[in-house]
């Protein structure tokens, strides 16, 4: 049980953060920067995303109760969030609005620390990554050995995240631009059943099996 909880945790994770799509927009962001300066950013990012992971993993679930939402009905809604999320990276579409939130981040902000936002937020701890991680906390529920599994395999796929921008150039080089597409889209689908998973454990907790 904990290892098919541990199986789903880390393939939705892995997809909704979605390392190879966030390479080239990490580029982007650390132009100009020394070497050991993106490494800080990197690493100071993969942290601070996995704070907000972890916040919303502990302490998700009381926020629903003092708002009076059910699980089934967040499964459900969060299933179809995830599946919005799929349909733009199967049409193409959320690397292009990802790298309109970083733009739109640095032009009205002036951000000094770009670890911080719009790296960390939105860009890895963001909507999906955050809805997913509540949703896989919902499904652990009081059970503190799988929350604690949920904790580590999220660190896990941060630190792929961390090694994936430390060698962004290579990796979006060695893809090239049709592997970037090709793979996001992989994602996507994997991401798109994920997601109609979720709905149908909602459906099933608030209608009856």
């Amino acid at each position: 049980m904990l290892f098919d909880f541990l199986k789903t945790a880390f393939a939705t994770l892995l997809v909704t953060l979605d390392p190879p799509g966030l390479a080239p927009i990490f580029l982007g962001l650390t132009l100009g920067l020394s070497p050991s300066g993106k490494r800080q950013v990197a690493l100071r990012g993969g942290l601070i995303a996995f704070a907000i992971l972890a916040a919303f993993a502990l302490l998700g679930r009381p926020a629903l109760d003092a708002l009076g939402i059910s699980i089934p009905a967040f499964r459900l809604s969060g299933g179809l969030l995830l599946f919005f999320i799929a349909f733009d990276m199967v049409f193409a579409l959320r690397a292009q609005k990802k790298q309109e939130t970083a733009s739109d981040a640095v032009e009205i902000d002036h951000i000094r620390n770009i670890a911080a936002f719009p790296l960390a937020i939105p860009l890895m701890a963001g909507p999906g990554s955050i809805t997913a991680t509540m949703l896989l906390a919902s499904r652990a529920g009081s059970d503190w050995m799988e929350l604690g599994a949920l904790l580590a395999v999220a660190a896990a796929v941060l630190a792929i995240c961390v090694l994936v921008l430390l060698a962004a150039g290579r990796v979006s080089a060695l893809l090239g631009q049709t592997g970037n597409i090709v793979l996001t889209r992989m994602l996507g689908v994997v991401l798109a059943a994920l997601a109609a998973q979720f709905c149908i454990d909602g459906a099933r907790g608030a209608f009856g099996p």
